[in-house]
């Protein structure tokens, strides 16, 4: 066996989701086909249910296929485990023999005839004598190009005026396969057509342009949201999060009637979404299925759009998370052997699982009940920023401070068409927050004259502060996303820096306390004296040391010696998400630490959703894209250009050396050095 093969998942029935690979072999008889090319010209992408495959077969096996339909063929590539489904689309494009597969998928060639022969049988038929007969290869071929042909080419729907939905959901869960498949049967049955934004598809080199495609032209998303210990679900996948946010900017820009998204909630509360994906969804359409009775009364709403008649409950996600952190309390010091909980997001408040970095959380808390401060919380992603913010709010809530954790990315995209539409926003979601009533058309009266800023400083200074008679904590996560709106950034953050500076004089200003967090910021052009990222108590949130990692690992019940936490860091470093999700996997038995180490840097691993998705956002950025390639091929610092140094870093894929960049992780080099 290669150092990389493993048997984790091997038993599972079902596989993992949003994938990103490429590629797959062919028969040691098949030529370099490049089925791609083939399959170019096909016009539909779903068959109906009732369809029969027409192959080019002998006889014998051209009647037995024939008899498998849609749903059946659905069916079988549902059972395929993550490892089997790797190797199938680096099978089916037909530019790679058995070897090339295995040299990219870290196996034997062996390993990938058997994993090719294992799903041959799993599109079995049974004969007239009763014997179960397996595909071959090139009849496997022929069963994805006349039902899955967008895996083919690159055209996610045909040009009809049937509705077009997108299927969104996680192979890898049973559950949400299983209403997949009971929703696509139905939308077959209406001559929708319907786009399966799957594994197979998300693992194809032109999946993530396939599905930005569908979303642009398609009538409906509809998405899958479940959460089943020990499995990669939708609701924890980074690339589902990545996908919603992606859709809501495409809807935002399409004409009217623009789409819908519909989030069907399978036995899964929105408070187990991570805080991205729970903002993104607010504006959702939401259903909720509790048991297999639901799954009608599901498909009816859906094909229905949605009639007003009580079929299903409706959830407001934001409702149910603001109820949920206000109940949480933060438990010190740690428990020891607690349930081990799938990082997604935020560590709660009531987390076990939170690692305080020495000195930090204390000084925050010391600089927090300061009159008018200011705290700069900055590291790339994932390394726990919003999770200290919440706790930074909840310690000026013990003191009875007023606070407003406020997140960039759930604005809508025309929120930042101008300042002044801006402003409005940010005024009217913290008066929204603080229950207070909206007055913002009274005081932005003559901002015609006096201008945006002066009238939102206005509804500060004479109303908010006024009404609450209170500190107020401001809470302002991912601030990065308004470095993409040259517009604002100047003026907003220049707002922010004179408030500041104001409560250096005027008592009631002092009230007003900041804290904001970024990914980076040296790529903004400001002036110094109006720049909110040099002032204020800045807070850089480092990796988690050995002995963090140590004391992690023993909250999860593991008894690890220096040389588990050495093999560890070896692959991921410090990273407290990678950290936190290979502890929870090895907490729960699904896999020992060799096992995680054999399979971390493939699409089948516990990391392929995190990898999947840096490939994604590297794929919309062909030049950031070639910097990084430049990174993971060298074993010594790279000098790059300052703004693809900076965003590599905000990233969490490189670290910064002075004018110098170098590879993170060694993860990223064994996963990126055969994808870029």
């Amino acid at each position: 066996m290669n150092s990389r093969e493993s048997s984790f998942g091997s038993d599972r029935s079902a596989i993992d989701s949003y994938e990103f690979a490429l590629t797959r072999p062919i028969a040691a008889t098949d030529s370099h086909d490049h089925r791609s090319e083939i399959f170019k010209s096909e016009s539909q992408y779903f068959t109906p249910v009732n369809s029969e495959i027409e192959s080019d077969n002998p006889s014998s096996d051209r009647g037995a296929i024939a008899d498998m339909n849609v749903l059946e063929f659905l069916q079988a590539d549902a059972r395929l485990t993550q490892r089997q489904r790797e190797v199938l689309l680096e099978f089916l494009p037909g530019d790679k023999d058995d070897g090339a597969i295995a040299s990219d998928l870290y196996v034997t060639e062996q390993t990938v005839r058997k994993h090719l022969s294992d799903i041959c049988k799993t599109f079995s038929w049974e004969t007239a004598e009763g014997e179960e007969k397996a595909v071959r290869r090139a009849q496997l071929v022929s069963l994805y190009a006349k039902y899955r042909p967008e895996l083919f080419s690159g055209v996610p729907f045909s040009p009809t005026s049937r509705q077009k939905i997108v299927l969104s959901y996680h192979q890898s869960d049973p559950l949400e396969s299983e209403i997949a498949l009971a929703l696509y049967r139905a939308f077959s049955e209406r001559e929708y057509e319907v786009l399966l934004a799957d594994a197979n598809l998300r693992m194809t080199a032109t999946g993530r342009r396939q599905i930005q495609t569908g979303l642009s032209q398609c009538d409906r998303l509809v998405l899958l949201l479940s959460q089943s210990p020990g499995v990669q679900s939708s609701a924890s996948s980074e690339m589902v999060t990545e996908e919603v946010n992606l859709a809501r900017h495409i809807f935002a820009r399409r004409a009217s009637p623009k789409p819908t998204l519909v989030a069907a909630y399978l036995n899964c509360p929105p408070s187990l979404l991570g805080h991205k994906l729970r903002g993104y969804l607010e504006e959702a359409r939401s259903l909720v299925w509790t048991s297999p009775k639901d799954t009608d009364a599901l498909v009816r709403q859906l094909l229905d759009d949605f009639p007003n008649d009580g079929q299903l409950p409706v959830v407001d996600p934001s409702n149910e998370a603001a109820s949920l952190s206000e109940a949480a309390v933060p438990v010190y010091p740690p428990k020891i052997d607690a349930e081990p909980q799938l990082p997604r997001g935020q560590v709660e408040l009531a987390s076990a699982f939170y690692v305080e970095r020495p000195g930090i959380e204390d000084r925050c808390y010391e600089e927090i009940v300061k009159p008018g401060a200011l705290i700069r919380v900055k590291a790339p992603r994932q390394m726990g920023k919003t999770s200290l913010m919440a706790r930074i709010l909840h310690e000026a809530s013990r003191h009875d401070y007023e606070t407003v954790q406020l997140t960039f990315q759930f604005a809508e995209c025309d929120i930042f068409s101008s300042l002044d539409r801006f402003l409005r926003w940010f005024c009217a979601i913290v008066t929204l927050r603080l229950k207070l009533p909206l007055e913002i058309d009274r005081y932005w009266q003559g901002s015609e004259i006096l201008g945006s800023k002066i009238v939102c400083t206005r509804y500060f200074e004479d109303y908010l502060l006024q009404e609450i008679d209170r500190p107020l904590v401001l809470g302002l996560d991912e601030v990065d996303i308004l470095f993409d709106y040259p517009q604002l950034t100047t003026d907003f953050f220049g707002l922010l820096r004179a408030w500041h500076e104001e409560s250096k004089n005027n008592p009631l200003w002092q009230r007003l306390r900041l804290v904001i967090v970024h990914s980076t910021e040296a790529y903004v052009p400001m002036p110094v004296n109006q720049s909110p990222f040099n002032v204020g108590l800045p807070v850089a949130l480092p990796e988690f040391t050995p002995d963090m990692v140590a004391g992690l690992a023993n909250r999860h019940g593991l008894r690890w010696g220096e040389n588990d936490i050495e093999r560890l860091m070896h692959c991921i470093g410090g990273h407290p998400y990678l950290v936190r999700l290979g502890l929870y996997y090895i907490a729960r038995g699904e896999l020992n630490l060799s096992q995680l180490l054999e399979i971390a840097p493939t699409d089948s691993g516990i990391y392929g959703d995190h990898l999947r998705r840096h490939l994604w956002v590297l794929e919309q950025h062909p030049d950031l894209a070639a910097a990084f390639q430049s990174v993971v091929r060298s074993e010594t610092p790279v000098e790059l250009d300052s703004m693809q140094g900076f965003k590599l870093y905000s990233m969490g894929l490189a670290n910064l050396l002075g004018n110098n960049v170098t590879l993170r992780y060694n993860l990223y080099r064994e996963y990126f050095q055969s994808r870029l």
